[in-house]
């Protein structure tokens, strides 16, 4: 690879929160000189000494939560922003697609923003012409790239924006999330033609929230957290601190919604469910799972005095309030004798089925004939699944089926005379 393309080089850039303005002529002139006296507004640091570099044919990909930082740094390699201080360099051609409704005038064609794209950039109206009919087939607009884009579709601008910029023979590419507006197919038409710039030289910028996308485009990647690089390197590593970051905050968020000690309950109180956490299969405490990985469920009890054969049990609703399965020691044939004084019992899912989404737990204590109630803690104790890398998307779970194709019926085939 060549010198860089892009290279920040102690970059920060600050933004101020400005307080409340007059919302007419009227409240300025009874207010008068209170607003002008007014200080800027509190100081927010979007980016704080940021450096890295991008070579020519290098993509590399941003990533960190909403409000890390990571659009600023587009805005600045596409000079729609000045730093407030460090340097940011730009030696080539630049195509960027940032935020929806940046880039064309609503009031233009389809056609006159293709040309207005390409006269900015300094292309001759008579070579953006010639390009003009691979840029419509590429959107796939042919229908409608004489109507205003101010009538357009997110999806209809997005395609526009994607094709204008490829087309513009561009040497660096900033690309923001945009292109999850896209239809599917649409966006694998767009991979399809990164990897083509890709071959061709051109350095690629590409902030998104799609970690996969992140990890089969791009050779490095960044993640930004608080206005900061947390992390440079390859795709899979940085991705992968990134999301145990993510599931450990998660964790706790989870873990402050449960309560210490059990919340509104009934029962008896002959045994007392005390505690109930979660686990993964290594035995930390968890309440962020993917599905197909190992879950417990631990219950932690006190019991006064000796009771035979208490029956344990528990209950899993999704969030809408779908009861999903109800075990308990009874129906799977595991008898306790006997219990007293402090003990725990654990159900332990081996391949947790479950898919995407926020579950409840119900947790109870009942004797042998089910009559007496011991305890009983109604939903009160929330988890998480995430998306994971298992490849089902709808429903509430897998069922871990197999697929077989067999032929029953070959039609017959004559040759035509």
């Amino acid at each position: 690879m060549g010198s860089a393309m892009i290279r920040f080089d102690r970059v920060s850039k600050r933004f101020y929160i400005h307080c409340r303005r007059p919302r007419s002529f009227h409240e300025l002139f009874v207010e008068g000189w209170r607003f002008w006296r007014r200080t800027p507004g509190e100081a927010f640091w979007a980016l704080q000494d940021v450096s890295f570099e991008v070579r020519p044919g290098e993509t590399i990909g941003l990533i960190g939560p909403n409000g890390a930082g990571k659009s600023t740094v587009l805005k600045l390699a596409a000079r729609v922003l000045e730093p407030t201080s460090g340097r940011v360099e730009v030696r080539a051609r630049v195509a960027a697609l940032l935020e929806l409704g940046v880039g064309f005038h609503p009031e233009l064609t389809g056609r006159e923003n293709v040309f207005l794209s390409g006269a900015f950039l300094g292309i001759p109206r008579q070579e953006m012409a010639r390009r003009l009919e691979a840029i419509v087939a590429f959107a796939e607009l042919e229908d409608y790239i004489d109507v205003p884009v101010k009538h357009y579709s997110s999806g209809m601008y997005v395609r526009l924006a994607f094709a204008v910029s490829v087309y513009l023979d561009p040497e660096i590419l900033l690309v923001d999330e945009v292109l999850a507006v896209g239809d599917a197919a649409f966006q694998h038409k767009c991979t399809d033609h990164l990897i083509a710039l890709q071959r061709a030289g051109v350095a690629i910028l590409l902030v998104s929230h799609d970690l996969e996308a992140v990890q089969r485009l791009c050779h490095r990647a960044l993640w930004f957290d608080h206005g900061r690089i947390q992390m440079e390197g390859t795709p899979s590593s940085v991705v992968q601190a990134y999301l145990d970051q993510v599931r450990q905050r998660d964790n706790q968020a989870v873990r402050d919604c449960n309560p210490h000690e059990a919340p509104a309950r009934w029962g008896s109180g002959r045994i007392r469910i005390e505690q109930v956490y979660l686990s993964d299969g290594e035995g930390r405490e968890r309440y962020h799972f993917e599905t197909g990985e190992t879950m417990r469920i631990h219950l932690r009890y006190r019991a006064e005095e000796r009771i035979d054969r208490p029956i344990f049990g528990l209950a899993i609703h999704r969030q809408d309030g779908v009861h999903i399965c109800g075990p308990n020691t009874a129906f799977s044939g595991f008898e306790i004798p006997w219990v007293e004084g402090i003990g725990e019992i654990i159900y332990t899912i081996p391949t947790l089925p479950l898919l995407e989404g926020t579950y409840l737990i119900s947790v109870a204590a009942t004797d042998e004939r089910d009559i007496e109630m011991f305890d009983y803690h109604d939903r009160a104790y929330v988890f998480r699944v995430v998306r994971s890398r298992h490849p089902e998307r709808y429903g509430l779970m897998t069922v871990g089926g197999r697929w077989d194709h067999e032929r029953l019926w070959v039609p017959q085939t004559f040759p035509i005379r």
